[in-house]
């Protein structure tokens, strides 16, 4: 155990890859991606669909989607799907935005790649962990499950963070977004004893914006990204919190509905 594990915590929390890495040791691993993909998920679930989960800028994507059976999206935004090198198969307009998902049939099965939820994803079914994954439209349900696959096991929250999109190596960049999906599943976990400070800290602050949640994720960097991008629908979709009772579960590396 190091102090990076936050081992002493029943709940812990952790950014990005690297908090994938530290809490590996938890019984529950909730990715949270608000904008967009954890979000996506929760959306595809809802309509009765499945997610495979596939790594940023791997050129095995396009070959695993189709060993799988799954239809690869794109992400929906101008020059992110050129710099990955993927391209969605023809005849729909479903992509990595929740929004296009919304009419999606039931029984769809999506490979979804993304840098940041998808990616984190597909890392953290490498540790043995339970992963959910969580936003803010389902954050009570799955706080809820994760307190009942737990047990007495710990649980960590990974709020997945952006990318700086002008530094060569795309550094993880922080976005209230996340910190507020994240502080929404800290504050909902019922039966957690020892909670660590970056997860006390994080369900104070949600608590604290609780009332105006829409507004600041719509005033976000990651938001305004979005809006100005034509994408304002998506943003609206991931700020409506507790709208969904949808639970994803990966099992065998695909996002289903417990």
């Amino acid at each position: 155990m190091t102090v990076y594990q936050q081992d002493s915590a029943d709940l812990r929390l952790e950014w990005g890859l690297d908090g994938v890495h530290a809490l590996a040791g938890c019984a529950v691993l909730v990715v949270v991606d608000v904008l967009v993909f954890t979000t996506t998920v929760d959306i595809a679930l809802g309509r009765g669909g499945r997610v495979l989960p596939l790594p940023w800028r791997d050129e095995r994507a396009v070959e695993a989607a189709r060993v799988a059976g799954a239809t690869l999206t794109h992400s929906g935004l101008a020059g992110i799907d050129r710099q990955a090198g993927l391209r969605a198969a023809p005849g729909h307009g479903w992509t990595l935005r929740p929004s296009s998902l919304v009419e999606l049939p039931a029984g769809t099965f999506l490979a979804i790649s993304s840098p940041n939820g998808a990616t984190l994803s597909a890392a953290a079914a490498k540790t043995g962990a339970t992963v959910l994954a969580g936003c803010l439209r389902n954050a009570s349900a799955v706080a809820a499950a994760a307190a009942e696959i737990a047990g007495d096991g710990p649980i960590g929250i990974v709020p997945a963070g952006e990318r700086w999109r002008d530094t060569p190596d795309k550094r993880l960049r922080p976005g209230i977004e996340e910190l507020l999906g994240a502080g929404a599943l800290a504050a909902a976990v019922p039966g957690r004893r020892t909670p660590s400070a970056e997860a006390r800290l994080a369900a104070l602050t949600y608590r604290a914006a609780a009332d105006r949640v829409p507004h600041y994720v719509a005033e976000s960097v990651s938001g305004r990204e979005l809006i100005e991008a034509g994408v304002a629908g998506d943003v609206r979709l991931a700020s409506a919190v507790d709208a969904s009772d949808v639970v994803p579960l990966l099992t065998d590396g695909v996002f289903a509905a417990r």
